[in-house]
């Protein structure tokens, strides 16, 4: 499918807002990119995909994946500082819209042609943390290390400033896979709406 172009950007319009992205990282990080690898981890992104594509065609897109039943559980229960995002994990209601318009989103993109992207999945890294590691990493062009697997072990030796601090600091476990189900009769009204995400991307029903 040929991507369709989102706003009237010209060349020099998008050379101008890749500098000033780059700009603003080095100023955050103080001290030049060179050739690191970056990596934005902040899903609320997908909403501007057409438009980072557009901007960084050479960008390799990860989609991490779970049941859209635990991803709307788990956002509910985040307690964090409200902002002009996570406003919506205030009900049940806004959060499966907001799951819907993300997703409506990436549907669509991953359609498109000529840019790399790889969906990973949740319950795949839990039960298999080096086998879905291994494919993640490589897809980003590096190689598998195999501490990659304690990276709780670094976590706990230093400060961590993220709303999951305390699962960073300890290994992989799986108690929340298919975790939505305890609390299926609170989620039952935006059940509808999430099955078809779940159809899409190969959840049971």
């Amino acid at each position: 499918m040929r991507r369709p172009i989102p706003g009237d950007l010209s060349s020099q319009r998008i050379n101008g807002l890749r500098r000033l992205y780059v700009q603003a990282l080095s100023q955050e990080l103080d001290a030049p990119l060179g050739g690191r690898l970056l990596l934005d981890k902040n899903p609320s992104a997908t909403a501007r995909l057409p438009l980072w594509l557009r901007v960084f065609p050479e960008l390799r897109v990860l989609i991490a994946l779970r049941d859209p039943r635990d991803v709307v559980l788990s956002c509910y229960f985040q307690n964090i500082p409200l902002n002009a995002v996570n406003v919506n994990f205030l009900s049940f209601d806004r959060l499966a819209k907001h799951y819907s318009d993300l997703m409506d989103i990436w549907l669509a993109v991953r359609e498109w042609e000529g840019f790399a992207w790889m969906e990973t999945r949740y319950e795949d890294t839990v039960a298999d943390l080096g086998k879905e590691g291994r494919r993640v990493t490589e897809f980003l062009g590096l190689s598998w290390e195999e501490e990659q697997a304690r990276f709780f072990e670094k976590s706990r030796a230093r400060q961590i400033f993220s709303p999951t601090y305390q699962d960073v600091t300890r290994p992989v476990y799986n108690r929340s896979v298919a975790r939505w189900r305890l609390y299926e009769r609170h989620l039952a009204p935006v059940l509808p709406v999430l099955e078809r995400y779940c159809r899409r991307f190969g959840y049971e029903v």
